[in-house]
């Protein structure tokens, strides 16, 4: 049956674009293109929201001021376009081709149009706790990736100490902190242009020509394909255009940094458009590695991203699109922040191994920004894919079919030990994954009262280990694992070249039927419920072996050896299905207020340990290898307003329970790659959002944002104990009431922009100068909660002053974190708790200039 069903949608889904194509053509061709500028200057405007009266059909001006719209709606009909500082305008239109041209307007805020409810609507009526990035903002503010959304969305958190080990979590929850265990499935969705991302690593990818970022917070499984459990982000790039244009940027900064990114867009044909995007970002490293006496920590990335847009009629638009990425940077290292004293006999701790081995730490200032870390440096990231994407109008809505696959190849070799002594002299957890992935949904309008979409989705994962994953000890690794005073452990090559051999093979098939409708039941009450059905299946089979090492009979000598590594081998299979859903009722008492409430349950599949498992005298807690799913309650109100047409408050409260929360955490055993997984019998997370703009005069707007976030362990009665407490009497502790990993209780962002008019030698345009501020309180960085390992709070400021020309030529000075200030971004127990951690460094004070240019 499973296999029927897969095979039947993936047949839908190649067969759907030729059906559709060969449906009767409308009489009139009413596809659109235009431009939008202000009726006085003539300077083009980038951003204007524009859409069909009556209908969701919208797009936004690119970065010549231009729109396209495909639509099956026949000329004439009528336009209604806004632009924030003008007056909104309805236009009739009778030909393909328009200008149009907007007056400014005192200080009004104009509509953000957002897709993520499968139509085009604004931003303040969708009953959902949303935030909007467009395009040509993130990439002012320099948030050239995800990493540095954060900066602008404070409910956003991301945390990466490599490609794999990357965390992207909204309101605390998506994915467990810190090390990522490929064996569990993330709980915030990441799409781009509909193609859902179903590793963390590619989360990591810098953005290639986006034309908006929607944020979407708590579970919206009743909306998108995949479950989201926390939430979502949904990214949508700039679409090919029958009108010919491009854009180029290079920027230039410290650190010998160099970006440059380019697009091209144009017709083929009659009916086929094509756009071609280019970005690569290339910076010096900015920790210095003692032992190869030169910079880590490198960017070096880049990324194309290639599309086909096809109108076999005015009712069908057929997608093509493929993208790949490449990034290698120069390592990831981290730098010693500290020495934990733990509960283990005197000759164990740190000082005093290191004391007995003649080492020293290069520095005891983290902020020093220097390591010594001696294992070879590898982190080999690749990840890209192919897609189509059919959009057929059909009646009062539109048939959706989105086909996928995507690929991943991790390639790393990292230094485990953080030092320049020979401990863990490998580590390199290889792995490829490939996805197929198929959703079909219908959004529209059902009947005079009822909208809403219905979809299905398919995924199929493959994650290898590509062929083998492989650690390895040296020369040092005895005397930190020794945990007696036997002369045993001295023994000559006893643990040199000591390693394991993993490995992997990890088959997901999951499948969801959903749905969400908006019932109309008067013009100010909607109730919009959803609904879903989930099923999952995972096949694991999983294989460690030891090699190397001293080749020994000698009982004694081999125990000591099975305390570092030990063989492991597990396989199983697991099946699972759900329900889930959501109600919200939502009440437009005008248009200057909108306030919701919302119940939702959801869920997170069944996890698997692919990161090796704990011991227990000497024997594999093989138990461990299943990690049950995640239920969630979810409970939030909310209310957006605008106070005055010149300004925007929204405030969102929330409550979320997790039973069994899925969460990573630190083992004092060095087999243990990563840590492992585990479950938490009750988490809780709750706060409050508050979010707003306004736009002072015409000249000068500001906008800010402010969350609260109280994130608990509930119930965690069987937790490892944290870093300092290694060595005492118990290796597992009640860490119930402590704070959950990664959870700022206080983060908020604020900024501003002043523009005006102006000229530039001949160049009419205007002139701004911008200021952003972020901020986060303290929070802990350790799973279970660590006197140590909680990070101080921080302030960052970023500015940015320039020019933009009316031309399309934009010059811009700019700066990040100007104030030069010193901060962690995760603190990290090293393999083995013997008592020292390290520090994932936020960047220093970066500056530099860009060019930009487009016609």
């Amino acid at each position: 049956m499973k296999q029927f069903l897969k095979r039947s949608i993936l047949t839908i889904a190649v067969l759907l674009p030729f059906f559709l194509s060969a449906q009767d053509k409308p009489i009139i061709n009413a596809t659109v293109w235009g431009k939008v500028t202000d009726a006085k200057t003539n300077e083009l405007l980038i951003g204007a929201t524009v859409s069909i009266k009556g209908t969701t059909n919208g797009a936004t001006t690119d970065a010549n001021g231009e729109f396209s719209l495909i639509t099956g709606q026949k000329l004439p009909f009528t336009l209604i376009v806004s632009y924030v500082g003008y007056l909104k305008k309805e236009i009739l239109i009778n030909n393909g081709k328009v200008e149009i041209q907007l007056e400014e307007n005192t200080n009004q805020l104009s509509d953000v149009v957002v897709t993520s409810r499968r139509r085009q609507e604004s931003v303040q009526e969708i009953p959902i706790p949303i935030s909007v990035i467009r395009g040509f903002t993130a990439e002012d503010a320099g948030a050239f990736n995800p990493n540095r959304l954060k900066e602008l969305i404070p409910s956003v958190q991301l945390y990466s100490s490599n490609g794999r080990n990357t965390t992207l979590n909204i309101r605390g929850l998506g994915s467990s902190f810190g090390l990522t265990n490929d064996g569990i499935d993330p709980g915030v969705g990441f799409y781009v242009d509909g193609v859902y991302y179903a590793r963390p690593a590619a989360t990591a990818v810098d953005f290639v020509d986006i034309d908006r970022i929607e944020v979407l917070r708590g579970p919206q499984g009743t909306l998108f394909g995949k479950n989201t459990t926390a939430g979502a982000f949904n990214i949508t790039t700039r679409t090919p255009s029958f009108t010919t244009g491009a854009s180029f940027e290079t920027s230039y900064g410290n650190l010998n940094y160099i970006q440059a990114k380019a697009s091209i867009t144009g017709p083929l044909s009659k009916k086929l458009a094509a756009r071609v995007s280019f970005s690569g970002t290339q910076r010096d490293g900015t920790i210095f590695n003692t032992t190869t006496l030169k910079p880590t920590n490198s960017l070096n990335n880049l990324g194309i991203r290639t599309q086909l847009l096809y109108t076999p009629s005015e009712n069908v638009n057929i997608t093509f699109a493929g993208d790949n990425a490449r990034q290698r940077p120069d390592g990831n290292a981290t730098v010693v922040a500290g020495v934990v004293t733990t509960k283990r006999a005197a000759y164990r701790q740190f000082d005093a191994i290191i004391a007995d081995l003649g080492y020293k730490l290069p520095t005891t200032n983290p902020f020093d920004r220097i390591t010594d870390a001696d294992s070879p440096w590898r982190v080999n990231n690749d990840f890209g894919g192919a897609s189509i994407n059919v959009d057929a109008k059909i009646g009062k809505g539109t048939l959706t079919s989105t086909t996928a696959w995507r690929y991943w190849i991790w390639d790393p070799s990292n230094d485990r030990d953080f030092i320049g002594l020979p401990v863990l002299t490998k580590s390199q957890g290889n792995s490829r994954h490939d996805q197929w992935t198929q959703e079909i949904r219908y959004a529209g309008q059902f009947s005079e009262k009822l909208s809403g979409v219905l979809g299905v989705f398919l995924i199929d994962q493959l994650l290898t280990s590509d062929p083998v994953q492989t650690e390895e000890s040296g020369s040092a690794q005895w005397r930190f694992s020794q945990s007696s005073t036997s002369a045993l452990w001295k023994t000559t090559g006893l643990f040199d070249g000591f390693g394991t051999k993993t490995t992997s093979r990890l088959k997901t098939l999951g499948a969801a039927i959903f749905t969400q409708v908006d019932w109309t039941i008067t013009d100010k009450l909607h109730l919009l419920p959803g609904l879903r059905f989930n099923y999952d299946k995972k096949d694991v089979d999983y294989k460690r072996e030891t090699y190397g090492g001293l080749q020994t009979t000698d009982p004694a000598l081999i125990a000591l050896k099975n305390g570092v590594y030990s063989n492991q081998a597990f396989n199983f299979s697991v099946n699972e299905n759900n329900f889930s859903g959501q109600v919200t009722l939502a009440y437009k008492a005008s248009k200057a207020f909108n306030a919701f409430a919302t119940y939702s349950n959801s869920y997170k599949p069944v996890g698997v340990n692919l990161g090796g498992l704990p011991t227990a005298n000497g024997v594999t807690l093989i138990e461990l290898a299943r990690v049950n799913p995640e239920f969630v309650t979810h409970t939030e109100i909310g209310i957006k307003t605008r106070p005055t047409p010149q300004s925007m408050l929204n405030v969102t409260i929330y409550n979320t329970d997790i039973k069994d929360y899925q969460t990573q955490v630190q083992t004092a055993e060095v087999g243990v790659n990563r840590g492992y997984l585990a479950n938490a019998e009750k988490v809780r997370v709750r706060g409050v959002e508050v979010d707003g703009n306004i736009r002072a005069t015409n000249h000068l707007t500001f906008n800010a944002a402010v969350s609260y976030t109280d994130g608990k362990y509930v119930s965690f009665t069987n937790a490892p104990v944290p870093l300092e407490e290694t060595g005492g009497t118990s290796a597992f502790k009640d860490i119930s009431g402590g704070d959950l990993p990664g959870i700022s209780k206080w983060a908020g962002s604020i900024g501003g922009e002043y523009s005006n008019a102006g000229k530039l030698l001949n160049l009419k345009g205007n002139y701004f100068i911008a200021l952003d501020s972020y901020y986060r309180s303290s929070f802990s960085s350790s799973a279970s909660p660590s006197q140590f390992l909680n990070i101080e709070g921080y302030a960052l400021l970023n500015g940015r002053v320039g020019f933009r020309a009316s031309n399309g030529v934009s010059i811009l000075l700019w700066g990040r974190n100007i104030l030069d200030k010193n901060y962690f971004e995760q603190l990290l127990p090293a393999a083995g708790n013997a008592g020292h951690y390290a520090a994932v460094l936020g960047d220093p004070a970066t500056y530099g200039t860009t060019l930009r240019f487009t016609f």
